[in-house]
């Protein structure tokens, strides 16, 4: 049976930390826009800032779907899937709100991912929890977590700032997204606390 909760402490918190993959869901206005579904990882990408709050680090490597959303219209829901122990299925949905480099808030936001910071970092996601709700995940296989990529970490590890600003320039669907709307700011702003050298994770 599944249930509310009202916020995210407890079982729930721990539950969500334990988790090494998440998965968010945005969608734009508009009928015939692209809804996207994200899987995320990353060790330490993702905290729970407090009863209400989570925010998870925006890396480069791939379009900007999320970000472009969430400047549009705000909806979010996170989902995490317990492969392993007891079955369960728990959903935040929320209110987002990216967090760019040059933002006041990102050098108070960002010594939140000391084990993840690191050169591709392109935005914080902050997402405020609306509703929160578990369900049972009978029909989620069990899967066994073996170790965290790090091919991600090591190749961005190896730019500069500026490398990785004139990355994210020629990438398609980076400024706007799959339907034009906007996405991430280009030139890509400088980070407020200065640039982060190394990927800790790798």
């Amino acid at each position: 049976m599944g249930k509310l909760y009202e916020r995210i402490d407890g079982r729930i918190r721990t539950f969500i930390e334990e988790q090494p993959v998440f998965f968010t869901a945005t969608a734009p206005r508009a009928d015939d826009g692209h809804v996207n579904v994200s899987p995320k990882g990353r060790s330490g990408s993702l905290v729970v800032l407090d009863e209400s709050t989570l925010a998870y680090l925006d890396f480069g490597g791939s379009g900007a779907e999320t970000i472009a959303h969430l400047r549009e219209n705000g909806r979010i829901t996170l989902m995490w899937c317990a492969f392993d122990g007891p079955p369960k299925i728990l959903r935040v949905h929320g209110r987002g709100e990216p967090v760019f480099r040059d933002d006041p808030r990102w050098a108070e936001y960002i010594p939140r991912f000391t084990d993840a910071d690191g050169p591709s970092a392109r935005a914080i996601i902050l997402v405020s929890a609306v509703r929160i709700s578990d369900s049972c995940g009978f029909a989620v296989p069990f899967l066994e977590y073996r170790e965290e990529r790090t091919q991600h970490a090591q190749h961005f590890a190896r730019k500069s700032d500026e490398e990785f600003a004139a990355y994210c320039e020629k990438k398609e669907h980076v400024g706007l997204s799959l339907d034009g709307l906007p996405a991430l700011p280009l030139p890509l702003p400088p980070r407020t606390d200065g640039p982060a050298e190394i990927a800790r994770s790798a």
